[in-house]
């Protein structure tokens, strides 16, 4: 790959020279138009999203600022098909006009590319202005760069990321969306795959405030700070930003960078951990690109396609995999959800119909195992009677007739020495169709005593969670179960 950049030459572009002369052969080519299993943009319901979310639970929020950011981005689940999203949720002032709102979502919502983090739909009920997109569950590229806790992003994935950023932009361009607001590595995110996308959140505007910028001014192009107005060049500056972090693993303003590039102390810009990992060319070529992106005046800026024309020579490993660069275990389910049988996935999603149907259909087969200390005396006076009471129970349950059920099981536990973890799990599913979560909760955890490594008790306990809002807590608890059932398949 290369020694340290000791002997690198950087120098700004003459304002005239534009670009790598772009010719489609030398472009690796990526197919804009695969088709992507994504529904059609629509029009969610307000209820919708708060049972996605739990009601817009703390515990939900994904954005790197929390509670404080001026528009907070929560993570949630629909129940229907089990998909993740992403929900933005505007400050009541941000759009006052329903129409304009709705008219701006309507038209990014078209956009479908895999290097978008697309918009799905959105939401307009009332005072709530709502973006539903795409959950991208490895973070953004500002953790990644910034705040990394076992080693640094590695050179190939940099390039990666600035080449597969360009491209979107490119897209976009090319769909009459040349405007992307608020450019930086927070709007960079990284999907199942670790693959960067960018966030569709970008490409709408505030339609009130009218503010483009939110990061520091010394990151804003020169333009904005001039008209208060974003064109498609503005873009490329933040482009150019980002390039910086890129190459510097910091966030450097770029006026400073250009002096230390202008004053040949380009070295002190080299993120120190990349040391020996890159050649002096390509050094070369990223700072020479990002001082293009960064000129004062607009006209002297590259265009989108250049870029991508640019980058993609630049690239290095093309083969590995972008989770391998980034040392991250490839999943098949989202971080945040653990591998699950379909009793535990209808858990996590809270679909009681779906927990009932797994519940009828397994009986009473769990109970074998579990040892009743009956008398003798027990047996002939008192167990017909009792098994008639669960009977009865079952029957109800069966019949969806949840208040019955409750009665039945209520008299079978309560009548005698009998242990049924099975009872207690059907009782727990009566108690959330009966809106008693708390009730719930309880009959899951005494299941959980009686059977202590009963996978279903645990699933319960989740789905009780979830329903109370305690959604961490929910998580960690599928997490229980699904190790139950891994250790139980091994046996």
């Amino acid at each position: 790959m290369g020694g340290r950049c000791s002997n690198l030459c950087f120098c700004l572009w003459p304002s005239n020279i534009k670009s790598h002369d772009i010719h489609a052969s030398n472009i690796e080519k990526w197919t804009e138009n695969e088709q992507l299993n994504l529904p059609a943009f629509k029009e969610y319901g307000l209820e919708e999203l708060k049972v996605a979310t739990s009601s817009f639970s703390i515990d939900n929020i994904v954005s790197e600022h929390g509670e404080k950011a001026a528009n907070v981005v929560f993570k949630g689940r629909f129940n229907g098909n089990g998909r993740w999203i992403a929900i933005k949720r505007f400050q009541s002032s941000a759009w006052p006009d329903p129409r304009q709102f709705l008219d701006e979502a309507k038209t990014v919502g078209q956009l479908r590319s895999k290097r978008l983090a697309n918009l799905l739909g959105c939401c307009c009920e009332g005072g709530e202005r709502l973006l539903v997109a795409e959950f991208m569950p490895h973070e953004t590229l500002s953790k990644h760069l910034f705040h990394w806790d076992n080693r640094p992003l590695e050179w190939a994935m940099r390039l990666r990321v600035a080449l597969y950023l360009a491209q979107s932009l490119d897209y976009c361009s090319g769909r009459g969306r040349e405007l992307y607001h608020d450019l930086n590595s927070y709007r960079v995110l990284f999907d199942q795959d670790c693959e960067p996308r960018l966030s569709c959140f970008g490409l709408m505007k505030n339609s009130r405030d009218g503010k483009s910028y939110s990061t520091n001014l010394a990151f804003t192009p020169p333009e904005y700070l001039k008209s208060g107005k974003v064109i498609p060049e503005s873009v490329v500056y933040s482009f150019g930003a980002l390039l910086l972090d890129l190459i510097s693993g910091k966030h450097i303003p770029p006026s400073h960078a250009l002096d230390l590039i202008r004053g040949k102390n380009f070295l002190m810009l080299i993120d120190s951990c990349l040391e020996g990992h890159f050649s002096d060319v390509d050094g070369t070529e990223l700072v020479q690109l990002a001082s293009r992106c960064l000129q004062y005046e607009p006209h002297d800026r590259p265009n989108v396609k250049s870029l991508v024309a640019s980058l993609t020579p630049l690239q290095k490993e093309k083969d590995v995999p972008s989770n391998v660069l980034m040392n991250i275990a490839h999943e098949t389910t989202s971080p945040t959800q653990p591998s699950l049988t379909p009793l535990g996935e209808a858990c996590s999603r809270c679909d009681l119909t779906a927990i009932h149907q797994i519940l009828e259909k397994a009986g009473y087969k769990e109970d074998e195992g579990i040892a009743n200390e009956l008398s003798f005396q027990m047996w002939a006076n008192q167990i017909q009677e009792t098994l008639n009471t669960r009977k009865s129970g079952d029957s109800a349950f069966r019949e969806k007739d949840f208040t019955t059920a409750i009665k039945c099981y209520t008299q079978f536990l309560e009548g005698g020495n009998v242990k049924s973890p099975t009872v207690l799990a059907r009782r727990s599913l009566c108690y959330l169709m009966s809106e008693k979560p708390q009730e719930a909760l309880a009959d899951a955890m005494q299941a959980q005593v009686q059977f202590s490594n009963w996978p279903t008790a645990f699933y319960l306990q989740a789905a009780a969670l979830s329903t109370l809002g305690m959604d961490t807590d929910a998580r960690e608890t599928l997490k229980d179960g699904s190790a139950m059932d891994i250790r139980r398949m091994r046996q």
